[in-house]
């Protein structure tokens, strides 16, 4: 009887391994690899074209003593700063609204859920593109609307940035139903009593709704802000970092020094500060959850 167990539990384990190897190797191959490879030309002048040279610190040093890098890492904060919390709280209005189950809420869930699916392709970034040109259909609605000066969004260093983070709020889609999955977690009977104590629409929202959904608040803002420091696609396309660097974002920066000029070791040093900054931006977060996070308590 035992051994038959053991070769049960022997043949499972094999199984196992079996069916766990492709996502190993790709792991192994895909991940683990490359990112060796890049720390050590992190610490190498390495152009593509010729051999690696180890350099030591050479790399970060002239990192830090770049205004490019400031430049692109500041405006990725700001970028991130303003349009997380904006994202945010427009995903929690929305998800409020649809809180009430209607024939019509899977269609407007799956409608203003669209954005988040296509909000982050290159077609999507060609078309706001084309929306906030001189001529495009924005400076047109306004021309409509009696507005006779016409905006250069993307020329000016004022508005470059904000149609990027418009576009980014936009794509809330994904933020709201995970806001809705936790509205509907919260019990009614919560509303009812505080209905019964007197308390109104705006005190059951700061009072219950608002300490219960913090978890779900904190994961969406690990995750989104996470998402805001590594954006790439919507400047890359839509402004390439101009006009005069304004919308430079440190991802695109990094590509540039990587595959434009050819600093390959360079870009491998950009990417693993990257790296720090994401860790240190997620540990200052975790660090502070317990302050505004609710566990759950009493």
């Amino acid at each position: 009887m035992m051994k038959k167990i053991k070769s049960c539990l022997c043949r499972e384990s094999v199984s196992g391994v079996i069916f766990s190897l492709p996502f190993i190797i790709g792991l192994v191959l895909f991940l683990i690899v490359p990112l060796g490879i890049s720390l050590y030309y992190a610490f190498c002048e390495y152009n593509i074209l010729s051999p690696a040279e180890f350099t030591g610190l050479d790399n970060f040093v002239t990192l830090f003593h770049d205004e490019l890098f400031w430049k692109s890492l500041g405006v990725t904060v700001f970028y991130t700063v303003v349009s997380v919390p904006l994202k945010l709280v427009f995903a929690l209005f929305v998800a409020m609204l649809f809180q009430k189950t209607t024939r019509a809420a899977g269609i407007y869930r799956a409608v203003y859920y669209l954005p988040s699916i296509i909000g982050g392709s290159v077609a999507v970034s060609v078309l706001w593109k084309r929306m906030f040109a001189v001529d495009g259909t924005i400076n047109q609605i306004l021309r409509g609307l009696g507005v006779q000066n016409t905006i250069a969004w993307l020329g000016d260093t004022r508005t470059a940035i904000w149609t990027l983070i418009l576009l980014t709020v936009w794509q809330f889609g994904s933020s709201m139903l995970i806001f809705l999955s936790a509205l509907k977690q919260i019990p009614a009977s919560y509303y009812e009593a505080s209905t019964v104590d007197g308390a109104g629409k705006a005190n059951q929202f700061f009072r219950i709704t608002l300490p219960l959904l913090t978890p779900t608040i904190f994961f969406n803002l690990v995750m989104q802000v996470i998402n805001g420091l590594l954006a790439y696609t919507q400047c890359f396309i839509i402004t390439n970092g101009k006009p005069m660097n304004s919308t430079l974002f440190y991802m695109v920066h990094m590509y540039n020094q990587t595959f434009v000029y050819y600093k390959a070791g360079y870009g491998a040093a950009l990417a693993w500060m990257m790296i720090l900054i994401v860790g240190a931006f997620t540990a200052i977060l975790f660090l502070t959850k317990k302050k505004w996070v609710y566990d759950g308590g009493v």
